[in-house]
This record gives C-alpha cells, sequence and structure tokens, in this order.
C-alpha cells in the first residue's frame, strides 16, 4: 500500500487507516485480530481508535493486537475529549486532556502513541489551554503528533494559527472529519483552511456511513447498521432522495469498472485534494478485505467528473465568491 505524510510532517501513514469504533462492541477481539492482519498484510499502518469507543474496550483490544503483529508496523492514532454521558459531553480542559492521554496510554498498554488527536471543541474552555495539553503530551514523548477532529474552518484555522505562532509549540499535522460522497461540506471552509494550515485530511465514514455500498437502495437490511438500535440514527439522514441519486450513480460506475461500488467510494475520498487516508471501520474481516481490494483502483476522470456532479453540495455566499456575481 502506498504511503502518504500527514500534513506537513515527516509522519507516513498508509493511504487507508483502519478504523475501530466498533470493536469491543459489535466486533468482537477474534474478528478484530482477523481485520488487524488482514490490514497489515496489506501494507497497512494507521490505526485509529479512540478513549470512547467502546468505553474504552476498543483501546484495550489494540493495544493487545498491536502487540500481536509488531509495534514497528503499525502508527497508533487515538482521541481524547469527549466525555459521553457526563454533564460535560465535551472537555477539553488540560487536566481532563492529560488525564484522559495517560488513561489511553494505560489501555494500549504503550508508552507512546503517534498521533494523539482532539476529538471536538470545547466552547468552555480557551483554546489556549487546550492546546497546552497538546505541548505538554508532545514534549513529554507521550504523543509524537498531534492533531484535530470534527473542528470547523475558523476552528481549524484558529488552532493551526496559535500553534504556529508559539516558539516551541507542536504543530498540528491533521484533521479528522467526515467526508464522502454524501458528505462533503468540509469543501466549504475546512478544507482551505487545512491546507492553509498544512493540515492533513483523515475522512472518516468515508462510505457515507455505510449507504454508498449499496446496500440500502431497496431497504434496510436486518443486520445491518440501519437497523441497530444505536446506530439507526447515524445512518438515516443518508437515506433521502438527494441520496440515493449519488448511490445510484456510484454503482453504476462500479457496474461499468467491473468493481464494488464501496471501491468506487472510497477511491474518490482517497484521491481528493489533500486527503491522506479514509478510514475504514468494518464490522468483519470480510467485509474489511473487501474494502482494501481499492488499492488498486484508479477512477477514470469522466467517472470523477459525473460524480463530483452528481454529489455537488449546495455553496453560496460568501462560499462561491461575491465577486463573481
Amino acid at each position: 500500500m502506498q504511503l502518504r505524510p500527514v500534513g506537513r510532517s515527516g509522519l507516513l501513514v498508509s493511504r487507508l487507516g483502519l478504523g475501530t469504533m466498533t470493536w469491543g462492541r459489535d466486533t468482537d477481539e477474534h474478528e478484530a485480530r482477523d481485520q488487524l492482519v488482514a490490514f497489515v498484510e496489506q501494507g497497512g499502518t494507521l490505526v485509529d481508535t479512540a478513549d470512547v469507543y467502546a468505553d474504552g474496550l476498543s483501546e484495550q483490544i489494540v493495544g493487545r493486537l498491536v502487540e500481536e503483529v509488531g509495534r514497528e508496523s503499525v502508527v497508533v492514532a487515538t482521541k481524547a475529549v469527549s466525555r459521553p454521558g457526563s454533564e460535560r459531553r465535551f472537555d477539553a480542559s488540560r487536566g481532563h486532556l492529560l488525564q484522559a492521554l495517560d488513561a489511553s496510554l494505560k489501555r494500549l498498554g504503550l508508552d507512546h502513541v503517534d498521533l494523539w488527536q482532539l476529538h471536538a471543541w470545547d466552547a468552555r474552555t480557551p483554546l489556549e489551554e487546550t492546546l497546552s495539553a497538546v505541548d505538554a503530551a508532545v514534549a513529554s514523548g507521550r504523543a509524537r503528533y498531534a492533531g484535530i477532529s470534527n473542528y470547523s474552518g475558523w476552528q481549524t484555522a484558529k488552532a493551526a494559527a496559535l500553534q504556529s505562532a508559539k516558539p516551541g509549540a507542536a504543530p498540528l499535522v491533521s484533521t479528522q472529519v467526515e467526508y464522502s460522497l454524501l458528505q462533503r461540506g468540509i469543501e466549504r471552509e475546512v478544507v482551505p483552511a487545512a491546507a492553509d494550515a498544512g493540515l492533513g485530511l483523515l475522512p472518516w465514514s468515508p462510505l457515507g456511513r455505510g449507504v454508498l455500498t449499496g446496500k440500502y437502495r431497496y431497504g434496510t437490511p436486518a443486520d445491518s447498521r440501519g437497523a441497530s438500535s444505536h446506530f439507526s440514527s447515524f445512518v438515516s439522514p443518508y437515506l433521502d432522495s438527494r441520496s440515493r441519486a449519488v448511490v445510484d450513480a456510484v454503482c453504476t460506475a462500479a457496474e461499468g469498472l467491473g468493481v464494488a461500488p464501496l471501491e468506487v467510494a472510497i477511491a474518490w475520498v482517497r484521491d481528493r485534494p489533500g486527503v491522506v487516508a479514509p478510514i475504514l471501520g468494518a464490522r468483519t474481516a470480510a467485509q474489511l478485505r473487501g474494502a482494501l481490494t481499492v488499492e488498486d483502483l484508479d477512477l477514470p476522470e469522466e467517472i470523477v467528473s459525473a460524480l463530483d456532479e452528481v454529489s455537488e453540495p449546495e455553496r453560496g455566499y460568501p462560499d462561491d465568491g461575491w465577486n463573481r456575481r
């Protein structure tokens, strides 16, 4: 698998990442092991988790399995900020972040993570305080690189600018955001802000929460995430008429190319400007192996153009430039 640099840093990762949000909940350790082995065998290196995935079980499983395949084979990324079920849903205070990092390292069984990401914006905490925790984590060696996740355009620009202006600060190298043919909203402000600041894009849910596989074209399968109690509301926003038109276009392109719809959807986002590695979250090893075949697929220009057109996000002032009118 090809390697790409993460933003303007020296960190290299595979151009596909392995997501572990379901590990410990919908994916047991045996199935997770099969996923990681298949991923590493194909040259994959970037494994992404978070302190809140499956209430910490995901990190525990990642840690055990990384030890099995060899620490040197894997780039481990995790996140902190979220506190589900608590009064303070997002907590980016220095105290919570550093405590959360220590807890993540304990669950992972590691002395450092390769990429530590701020999972969400916290409006209650001054950004300078939040970023001081990033500096402390990197300076102490507990994190090699730092990034952000789910930040808006102005939040991305502000965080990156503060770090670049502060002598000795740890630069932000990445931003993990939802990005797919069904969700192109980040192209309005996040993508330009990230490009200007030198941050690499790590798209989560590149398959449009599973909808771009085509499995929901004729209903909701009983064994799908859309039918599960904890994922149905996550999937349902992409089951509207606009999304159906995009899915139909993806399936048509896939049929013409002789590949699966998910390969077309992943290849499209993988090769967008600024993208480092889409994060693939599979429930089973069989699903993951199907997605990993995309490494050999390059979409023809005419198909890319057609997909761009059918999925074009709505734009307006000031995104489209007031002086063009």
